[in-house]
């Protein structure tokens, strides 16, 4: 399984694969490295059949995630393969497969200039959805009308309009169907929030199993849509108006809790028998059946230690003496640990050296002077501890009065043996 993400459903598969008596092993970046011999190609793990799990939509190294996914296909049989995902990955893209395959698709429009994106009423109708053509649980899309000034951008991030279809009822809703191979694993009806048009679940939408009662033309274009852009697994969103049936969107790494919330179905096992099928392998109906009816999200003992087993090594002082990296590079500095601080921070200068990030999110954190709230920006960085490198989700703040410019919080320190007698200075 390649995913560097800690979802349930990739550890459900992971689990899954386990009880249907084959050996899980959870490729991350902590254990994955490859090099060139002798003229020959390495990879380390290595493994018969690899399910991708990247989910790229919120990844900020896309193109370096994706290759790594070639590297392993290559050699490997792999479980929607990285060319089938690149396709999917850009909404407007493939919209444009699917619509020159005959698939019914909104209208949309998209332009690289704000010139010629201006140019969209022309060609949609009164109403369009303004949406990221890279982007996942419906995060800053919007209805616009002609008359609104739109950009080519949403947070300097490229985006599409697209016709905006409405459901007849007073609660918007479409419909989600996750396709396995050729098998249709579950349905179910996406209702959105109050006061929302958005359905995704991620967003707060209510669920409904709807897999018994779908109807034969969604479950051919779910499955016709994943077949078209070359994925084996995919969730794929459409809605009915007036009797027509439309594809809105193909998600390659598309979550199934709300799946299993709403129909009682795991999509795990049929990912599983999926991969291990790929190589000839069987695994009866039986198997499938036992497993679906539960969501074992347990972490699996596949899952790589964040630091390896270094003896004394795995000791850390008061202060401990770091290495930090970040996408500007690399500098040194003394970090002091805090085991009653939940997350790592990062003064805001070094973070400025370094250049930290993406901005992953923010964090709400109590002031140390009052009862209330400070939010601090969160973002990915490298920590080097007593040799061995792991990356953190740690807080920006202000720390130029504070002596050390790195707080270590429980989110490092669980992994290390702390010895207050010992400093870095030393």
């Amino acid at each position: 399984m390649l995913s560097p993400h800690n979802s349930k459903e990739t550890k459900a598969i992971l689990n899954a694969v386990r009880v249907l008596g084959h050996e899980p092993v959870w490729i991350r970046d902590e254990n994955v490295s490859s090099w060139i011999e002798n003229g020959s190609v390495q990879l380390s793990p290595q493994v018969d059949v690899l399910v991708n799990r990247l989910l790229l939509t919120k990844s900020d190294q896309q193109l370096e995630d994706l290759q790594l996914a070639a590297l392993y296909a290559d050699t490997t049989p792999v479980v929607n393969p990285p060319q089938a995902v690149a396709n999917t990955l850009h909404k407007y893209r493939s919209g444009t497969k699917l619509a020159a395959v005959g698939l019914p698709v909104p209208d949309a429009y998209f332009g690289r200039s704000p010139r010629k994106f201006e140019e969209w009423p022309e060609h949609l109708p009164d109403e369009a959805a303004h949406k990221h053509t890279i982007g996942t649980n419906g995060q800053r899309m919007s209805v616009v009308s002609q008359n609104e000034p739109v950009g080519p951008t949403i947070d300097d991030e490229q985006s599409f309009v697209q016709e905006f279809l409405e459901e007849r009822g007073d609660r918007p809703s479409d419909v989600r169907v996750y396709v396995v191979g050729d098998d249709i694993v579950g349905a179910m009806r996406r209702h959105a929030p109050a006061g929302d048009w958005r359905t995704n679940v991620a967003l707060g939408g209510e669920v409904e199993g709807i897999t018994d009662e779908l109807e034969s033309e969604p479950r051919r274009l779910a499955r016709e849509a994943t077949q078209v852009l070359g994925l084996d697994v995919a969730g794929v969103d459409l809605m009915s108006v007036d009797g027509l049936w439309y594809i809105l969107e193909v998600n390659a790494t598309a979550g199934f809790k709300g799946l299993f919330s709403a129909t009682g179905i795991s999509a795990a096992p049929h990912i599983a028998r999926l991969a291990i099928e790929r190589l000839g392998g069987s695994v009866e109906d039986s198997a499938i059946s036992d497993l679906e009816s539960t969501l074992d999200d347990s972490v699996p003992d596949c899952k790589p230690p964040l630091i390896e087993d270094q003896g004394d090594e795995d000791v850390l002082g008061y202060t401990t003496r770091i290495r930090i990296h970040g996408r500007d590079g690399t500098e040194k500095a003394v970090a002091k640990a805090d085991t009653g601080a939940k997350r790592t921070s990062i003064d805001t200068d070094l973070a400025g050296q370094i250049g930290a990030g993406p901005m992953i999110g923010t964090t709400e954190v109590r002031s140390g002077t009052g009862s209330g709230t400070e939010t601090r920006p969160l973002v990915g960085v490298g920590l080097c501890l007593n040799g061995s490198w792991r990356t953190v989700t740690a807080s920006i703040t202000d720390r130029s009065e504070m002596t050390y410019p790195v707080l270590l919080g429980r989110d490092v320190l669980e992994a290390y043996t702390l010895d207050i007698s010992q400093t870095g200075e030393e």
